[in-house]
């Protein structure tokens, strides 16, 4: 199933690299990060052999990888900036309950850095880890250094390694799969147990909805005058 959806976006990315070499990466990296699952690995996997091949300079196709990254990331940051009140307030679908919003802000207050700085060097959640930080609205220059910090080992590493293997990169790419179940099962394991955690620790304490809506509970009397 998974060949049957991947395949043709390697096919794609491949022939678009062939086709216009640094901007093919470029556009496909660009993509990547904003939150459309052209799979890194065998974007830059392949450049790395077309360097083996003479054709482009590891350099090159590191720059041109990062660079898309980052503009594609900044897409996805904007998306979830400027869609954060449709979010909130208006989408019937995708309603984000103020107080989740309240915890993303918070984490992204306390551990933004380490979150995009470490999350742009997994797969899968690289992604689409930019629309969150968006949606947390994530000081924007923060976010992007952070950015362009964890997808450079990412993106010279994959690049490396297709120098490295040449034309088996293929084989690689397939090897590399096995990370992406991994990175799945993790992230399943974590809701797994955020929910079960949730359901031992019961409902808890209520909110008081005129307290969550800022107006003070009417059963306190004022103080008498005098």
């Amino acid at each position: 199933m998974t060949d049957f959806i991947v395949d043709p976006l390697v096919n794609f990315a491949t022939d678009l690299i062939g086709a216009i070499g640094y901007a093919g990466i470029f556009v496909l990296m660009l993509l990547e990060s904003a939150c459309i699952p052209i799979p890194s690995e065998a974007t830059m996997l392949f450049a790395g052999f077309k360097v083996d091949d003479g054709d482009l300079t590891l350099i090159g196709i590191t720059l041109a990888g990062v660079a898309g990254n980052v503009v594609g990331s900044w897409a996805a940051y904007a998306a979830g900036y400027y869609g954060r009140l449709e979010l909130l307030e208006r989408h019937r679908v995708f309603h984000v309950n103020p107080k989740h919003l309240a915890w993303a802000d918070d984490w992204f207050q306390r551990h933004g850095e380490a979150t995009v700085f470490f999350s742009r060097m997994l797969p899968i959640i690289r992604t689409f880890i930019s629309l969150p930080a968006g949606i947390a609205r994530m000081p924007f220059w923060r976010f992007t250094i952070y950015t362009v910090a964890g997808c450079l080992p990412w993106v010279l590493l994959l690049g490396w390694i297709g120098v490295q293997v040449g034309d088996n990169w293929e084989a690689w790419k397939d090897k590399l799969h096995y990370f992406d179940y991994v990175v799945i099962a993790a992230v399943i394991g974590l809701i797994a147990y955020a929910l079960i955690k949730r359901r031992r620790s019961g409902p808890g304490e209520r909110e008081d909805p005129e307290r969550e809506a800022g107006e003070a509970p009417r059963d306190i009397e004022p103080a008498p005058e005098g």
